[in-house]
């Protein structure tokens, strides 16, 4: 049976991704669900997480990296008193302690975990040791020796105290591994712990709200109407300069063509502005005193706007 040739969809789709499931299959069943040709997550959930999960189609593909350095928020439930060779419900239990910590040791630990701290990336982790991955050597026994990251960590929040747990929220920068957050948290109260839930909020400018589920998506009969939840690219961006530039300006940029700030006297040096054609977002560009230089070019939105 011969497919159509998929097609070309620019734009995101904001999935709460479904517990039990990878990052990287949520990403292939909307590029089939869409019909798309290209598209990517910005950054992997584990299986056992839920929450935010943005995945990039088409031209949107180029500002995966915004979003990845974007701060990250979730909420998590560390259970006291055991550890995991994963951090989290999928691994073995691999040490236990009898110390369960109250709100009061809890409240007084939070302050020494917020702004720059070190972290040890878990071995059950997609860091790259030797070219390999680290998980892929943890699974074969082999021990694998993490290197040391610092991570930044803008809140700490104990939203609830359980009998044998505690549901915590963070604000944090990239690159920070909750599980190892959990586990860090529990040792230096005295205990053990691990995740038995992981659950991101916030991605980038990404939230709760923007999300719908890949159950609904699969619902929907028609290609066209499940494009509908896409976003624009644009929203992804916020609180940046923007610039509206005529028809031949924009095809200077399609080209790879710098553009005279003169031409553009409102428009103030800058490390990052949207430059939009007849609304549209066409290119991101850098802005100092002699050239406005394109950084990302989208070429598909540039072929239909002109």
């Amino acid at each position: 049976m011969k497919h159509n040739k998929a097609d070309d969809v620019d734009g995101w789709l904001v999935i709460d991704k479904p517990r039990g499931m990878g990052s990287t299959q949520v990403v292939g069943k909307t590029r089939y669900l869409l019909h798309a040709n290209k598209n990517g997550h910005t950054g992997a959930l584990d299986p056992f997480a839920t929450g935010v999960l943005p995945i990039a189609f088409g031209e949107a593909t180029k500002l995966v990296p915004f979003v990845t350095d974007g701060e990250k928020e979730y909420e998590f439930v560390v259970e006291w008193g055991a550890t995991t060779d994963t951090g989290d419900t999928e691994g073995k239990i691999i040490a236990t302690s009898d110390k369960i910590p109250n709100r009061a040791e809890i409240l007084a630990a939070i302050p020494h975990f917020i702004g720059k701290i070190k972290q040890i990336p878990p071995m059950y982790s997609a860091i790259k040791i030797n070219g390999q991955e680290a998980y892929k050597l943890a699974r074969k026994g082999q021990t694998v020796e993490m290197p040391t990251r610092e991570i930044e960590i803008y809140a700490l929040e104990l939203l609830e105290e359980r009998e044998k747990s505690a549901k915590f929220k963070v604000r944090c920068s990239k690159g920070t591994y909750v599980r190892t957050l959990g586990a860090d948290l529990a040792e230096y109260l005295g205990s053990k712990g691990y995740l038995s839930e992981l659950r991101r909020t916030k991605c980038g400018n990404f939230s709760i709200k923007h999300t719908i589920l890949l159950d609904y998506l699969e619902k929907v009969e028609y290609i066209d109407k499940r494009r509908e939840s896409l976003l624009p690219i644009e929203t992804s961006l916020r609180d940046i300069a923007e610039i509206a530039v005529s028809a031949e300006d924009a095809r200077k940029l399609s080209m790879g063509q710098g553009l005279s700030p003169k031409n553009y006297p409102a428009v103030l040096p800058t490390e990052l502005a949207a430059v939009k054609f007849h609304n549209c977002l066409i290119a991101l560009v850098r802005v100092d005193e002699r050239k406005i230089s394109p950084i990302r070019v989208f070429h598909n939105i540039i072929k239909k706007e002109i």
